[in-house]
């Protein structure tokens, strides 16, 4: 414990870099699922792909997992010009001893906030605002992180949510035409699931569904 304590007590400038390079990875590595989730468009297109799934009625196909790693990587592909921009802005000065831990905050986060703000309501926005009975920005840099993540969490949830309600129309009058066949045939035991599925992963491969899904989700951002 002492020779801890006398290794962050160093003046060495060294010892203190690696301890500060350290700290700061720790702390991202244990705020990444966070920041993920709420502060980029991982949100709007695991809930889509979740609405396609569901949709479809395939159960567990494809796999929860292959749907995460999708939404993953679409969410680096889609954010990689703030991630970037962050890189270049904060990280690199800061592990450069350029600038500190403020300044880079600042740095990093303003990438972040011009991304959510753009794809954020107002309507959200104000809510938050009207709550911490704060008073209205000037500019998007004046709004805090504790108030913009949540309204872009709330605005990310309610586009899903539409896009979703978009993607089970096609679906939902399969069944109800396929429920309509089987009741005029007098075959009202017979699940009118077990008989529109494979009529519903027909037409999604037809016109190529997940391509369309895929890209919907990119034109959005």
């Amino acid at each position: 414990m002492n020779e801890f304590m006398e290794f962050f007590n160093s003046s060495s400038p060294e010892n203190v870099s690696t301890s500060v390079k350290l700290l700061l990875m720790l702390t991202v590595l244990s705020l990444a699922p966070s920041i993920l989730i709420l502060m980029t468009c991982f949100t709007r297109i695991i809930i889509v792909l979740s609405f396609v799934r569901t949709a479809l009625a395939t159960q567990q196909m494809p796999p929860t997992q292959v749907l995460l790693g999708l939404a993953l990587f679409l969410t680096f592909f889609i954010m990689s010009p703030v991630l970037q921009e962050v890189n270049d802005e904060a990280l690199t000065p800061l592990f450069n001893e350029e600038i500190n831990l403020e300044e880079a905050y600042t740095l990093a986060s303003a990438p972040f906030k011009d991304f959510m703000s753009e794809h954020t309501r107002q309507k959200d926005l104000q809510l938050f605002l009207d709550y911490t009975q704060a008073e209205q920005p000037e500019s998007i840099e004046d709004i805090p992180l504790t108030t913009l993540v949540p309204a872009f969490a709330l605005s990310e949830i309610k586009t899903a949510f539409q896009i979703g309600f978009m993607i089970f129309i096609p679906f939902l009058v399969i069944d109800m035409i396929v429920a309509s066949i089987l009741m005029s045939m007098g075959m009202m035991m017979l699940p009118p699931v077990m008989i529109s599925l494979p009529f519903k992963i027909l037409l999604f491969v037809l016109i190529d569904g997940w391509y369309l899904v895929i890209e919907s989700l990119l034109r959005s951002f």
